[in-house]
């Protein structure tokens, strides 16, 4: 019987989300500064299965702004640094649930007592909030009471 040997994560994974193909921080970062494709912002809500308004809350971009940038096809470089970390915290929740994106959304979306009753969404709208929500994550995959 042949063994399936599992690949571990690598760092930047995540941005296969977006529909990216970069993997590496020198090419994730110049693709921010110039502003991902609208067509990343798609990518993310079809494979996180988010509600779209729950996604743009999380990525702070207000519906007459999506319209615009839908009809340019790019996005600005902050909107798509919060796109990015989005992307980024979803992976991380997504590896948590072993890939239940089901369950990794429904854990997102849910108050939790050691974000002091806010979702991790909400929380991790902010890099320093996503990091938060990262340490936590790893608290729970480490067993760690939070």
């Amino acid at each position: 019987m042949a063994r399936t040997i599992e690949r571990p994560p690598r760092p930047y994974d995540y941005a296969m989300l977006l529909g990216l193909k970069a993997r590496d921080w020198p090419e994730l970062i110049a693709r921010i500064e110039r502003g991902l494709p609208y067509s990343a912002l798609e990518h993310l809500q079809r494979n996180a299965g988010l509600d779209p308004d729950l996604l743009l809350q999380w990525i702070q971009i207000a519906p007459r702004t999506l319209a615009r940038r839908k009809a340019q096809g790019r996005l600005s470089s902050e909107e798509s640094d919060r796109l990015l970390r989005a992307a980024r915290i979803f992976g991380c929740a997504l590896d948590l649930f072993h890939g239940d994106r089901a369950g990794a959304v429904e854990w997102l979306s849910h108050k939790l007592a050691a974000l002091d009753g806010a979702t991790p969404i909400e929380v991790s709208r902010t890099e320093g909030g996503a990091r938060e929500v990262e340490n936590l994550i790893g608290r729970v995959r480490h067993g760690v009471y939070s």
